[in-house]
């Protein structure tokens, strides 16, 4: 059911491109809200073929492009300020610059795009679809990821990985202090240099399976002919921290 679904939105997003009709909205003329409540509005865009949308003048504005429910694409000319993207479903999301706190925050399906650096919390909470990132990320990327994809082209910042759950958190260059503390099943994988693990983060093991996994992520992102999965290691839970020990109660 779910495949079919995806299959449908697919089918009803090229039928859609297919007017070559991009809408643009200046941000110097347009609210916020009123940007959003269009974008948020699939039946009134589906209508009038207003698959793709460019947004002008973004400005560092906070919130831009949240809650869209419907396959469009969207492009955003500038910066942009929090939580751009956030609870993103089906779209896809490019911005053409930097992004602030928050960039994708519990999305759920779909690709948001950012084409420079992205600051703390990237991909927060976030449940599925792709979140790539050229540029570098600050602290705490995809923290209690819950089954997203998030790839970055450059270094990762502290905490990165934070009591992750699913989902895969790939980083092309280093990573900062605590890595994956506290994860669960989430899969960490660094090319550069990492600073120091987080609790119950480990070392693990690069399998056949794992190569393989990671190169579907690289073919994604547009590197998997540029850059050889064995140059990554692989991070991810111990496993130890799953129960509760009675003979541990005084430390909490």
């Amino acid at each position: 059911m779910k495949d079919e679904v995806g299959k449908r939105s697919q089918r009803n997003l090229n039928q859609l491109r297919s007017s070559n009709y991009t809408r643009k909205i200046d941000l110097l003329t347009t609210s916020l809200r009123d940007l959003n409540a269009t974008l948020q509005g699939p039946c009134s865009a589906t209508k009038t073929g207003e698959a793709s949308f460019r947004i002008l003048n973004p400005n560092g504005a906070h919130a831009i492009a949240v809650g869209i429910d419907a396959p469009l694409d969207v492009e955003i000319a500038g910066h942009v300020g929090y939580y751009c993207g956030g609870m993103n479903k089906l779209a896809r999301i490019v911005i053409e610059g930097n992004a602030g706190q928050g960039v994708g925050e519990n999305m759920m399906s779909g690709l948001i795009h950012v084409k420079g650096d992205a600051s703390q919390c990237a991909g927060a909470t976030a449940h599925g679809g792709l979140l790539l990132i050229e540029g570098n990320v600050s602290a705490r990327c995809g923290i209690s990821m819950k089954g997203v994809d998030i790839v970055v082209k450059g270094d990762i910042g502290h905490l990165s990985g934070f009591m992750g759950q699913t989902g895969r958190l790939v980083a092309f260059g280093d990573a900062g202090e605590a890595l994956g503390d506290s994860i669960y099943e989430a899969r960490i994988y660094v090319r550069g240099k990492v600073v120091g693990l987080g609790a119950d983060c480990i070392e693990k093991e690069l399998r056949d399976e794992h190569c393989a996994e990671l190169f579907s992520l690289l073919k994604e992102a547009g590197e998997a002919h540029k850059i050889d999965v064995s140059e990554f290691q692989r991070y991810g839970s111990a496993r130890k921290l799953y129960n509760f020990h009675i003979d541990n109660a005084g430390a909490y």
